[in-house]
């Protein structure tokens, strides 16, 4: 006869792999920014370099890992090259609006920087940790992919279709994912498109 030890059931289907792609959506709302709120965040760092980060995560909805890896060579007017995305293709474009390119191309000509170096060459804490002291001055609790989420959520209510908020700004593979992003409107976001609509 086997001992109890011996006989303990497993589920076939609980893998790391399984759980991951079958995982429930989360329950808690996304916190979502306000475009002024976001302005006024940008426009009180004064440090050029970290006013740049924030652009490119605010106004191109790039992840905080994608600005860090950012080279000079992936900069090609407002296009941004993305090398080995997140989402495992090949490379991914990015498009900034131009006051943001230009300020991004001034930069790299003020630092000198080559074509092989990278723009931002800090570690992932300083930047997380740059973002929450920006934050600060707006009194925002603010994380890296605040900025990301209020590039879709503008993007969106500012009426582009969720085709460009999906493929252009976010880069998702799938609309599902991006309407998760979105986050829920609140009542005054309502109220403000219905009398824009009825007027």
């Amino acid at each position: 006869m086997k001992n109890s030890a011996d006989s303990t059931l497993t589920n076939p289907c609980d893998t790391p792999t399984l759980r991951k792609t079958f995982r429930l959506t989360r329950d808690r709302p996304w916190k979502i920014l306000e475009k002024d709120v976001v302005d006024e965040i940008i426009f009180k760092t004064d440090n050029q370099r970290n006013r740049l980060m924030l652009e490119l995560m605010a106004r191109g909805g790039m992840r905080i890992g994608e600005v860090l890896k950012l080279r000079v060579g992936d900069v090609d007017e407002r296009k941004l090259g993305i090398v080995n995305p997140k989402s495992s293709r090949q490379n991914e474009i990015v498009f900034i609006p131009q006051k943001v390119s230009l300020r991004l191309r001034e930069y790299i000509a003020q630092k000198g920087l080559e074509s092989n170096q990278r723009i931002f060459p800090i570690c992932y804490t300083a930047a997380r940790e740059m973002v929450g002291k920006a934050g600060k001055l707006a009194k925002v609790d603010l994380k890296p992919h605040d900025l990301r989420r209020h590039a879709a959520t503008y993007g969106s209510r500012a009426g582009a279709p969720l085709e460009i908020v999906s493929k252009i700004i976010l880069r998702h593979a799938n609309l599902t994912t991006t309407q998760i992003y979105l986050g829920k409107v609140s009542d005054t976001e309502a109220m403000r498109w219905i009398e824009n609509i009825y007027q």
